[in-house]
């Protein structure tokens, strides 16, 4: 083998490592390609999914702040009312109070009232008034005759009941068979008259719209 085919040979295989070479280098270059635009991919459906999730947390915020703020209107008007009860309940309370301890009003009136007004509201001729231990002791002897006359029926008899009736105070009024029971006393007319009450004082002091009743039974 002469000089000059030793000469092409080299210049051959030159070529076909520097072939080889650039083969290589481009494989490689598109590799780095491939593998950077898979990086990337990652980072953005990582970024999605890091946003996705941020999205849904502050959407979660926002509506448990939402639903928190929807409660306080609530929560208020919860508490106001339960407050409005309890002034009421210690109106309610000093108002009992008062009646057993017969302040502020004409209590031997106000028995004979009640008793007559149950009168003309029952039926028949003959009636018993029950009466606490302590009003039997002081007005059982006076009571029927101005009964009668306020009740406007002359011709009713009435009587005392020999035995008090479980009261503080007020009356309790029957036919003799015990058929028909009239409770007045103070405080059950007082839990007879509260609802009215209630709305009537509530109205007052600015609690609560007032509105008109009707047909209350007293």
């Amino acid at each position: 083998m002469d000089g000059t085919e030793t000469t092409s040979h080299e210049v051959l295989r030159d070529e076909i490592l520097a072939d080889a070479q650039r083969q290589a280098t481009r494989l490689i270059r598109k590799a780095e390609r491939e593998a950077k635009a898979i990086v990337d991919k990652a980072i953005s459906e990582s970024q999605q999914e890091r946003d996705g999730k941020l999205a849904a947390a502050r959407a979660e915020a926002d509506r448990k702040r939402m639903l928190a703020l929807a409660t306080v209107p609530v929560e208020i008007g919860r508490m106001r009312a339960a407050r409005i009860e309890k002034e009421l309940g210690a109106i309610r309370d000093q108002a009992r109070a008062r009646l057993r301890a017969r302040e502020g009003f004409d209590y031997r009136k106000t028995l004979e009232v009640l008793a007559a007004e149950a009168l003309a509201r029952m039926e028949g001729d003959t009636f018993i008034l029950a009466l606490s231990e302590q009003d039997c002791r002081q007005f059982a002897a006076r009571l029927p005759e101005p009964v009668q006359k306020r009740a406007r029926r002359p011709h009713l008899t009435v009587t005392i009941d020999d035995q008090p009736a479980p009261i503080s105070a007020g009356v309790v009024v029957r036919d003799p068979p015990g058929r028909q029971v009239w409770d007045n006393s103070l405080e059950a007319r007082l839990d007879r008259l509260w609802p009215l009450l209630r709305s009537q004082i509530a109205a007052h002091m600015g609690f609560q719209a007032s509105t008109p009743s009707s047909g209350e039974q007293t």
